[in-house]
């Protein structure tokens, strides 16, 4: 899966550990998710996309291998 946060967060000038508070995870989460490392939950998923201002679909791509 592939995701757009960073670029994202970057667009909305917001750092990961304001992001982060912003949907009650640590920085390390956030950190993890924008490098592929973690997939989120649904709820954190959706949580992230409205304080990112896009739907899950904008934010989450799936990428076959």
């Amino acid at each position: 899966m592939e995701n757009r946060i960073k670029e994202l967060r970057k667009a909305h000038q917001l750092s990961q550990d304001e992001l982060a508070k912003a949907c009650d995870v640590s920085r390390q989460t956030i950190n993890a998710i924008e490098n592929n490392k973690y997939d989120p939950s649904l709820a954190l998923a959706f949580q992230l996309a409205e304080v990112l201002g896009v739907t899950v679909d904008e934010l989450f791509r799936f990428k076959k291998d």
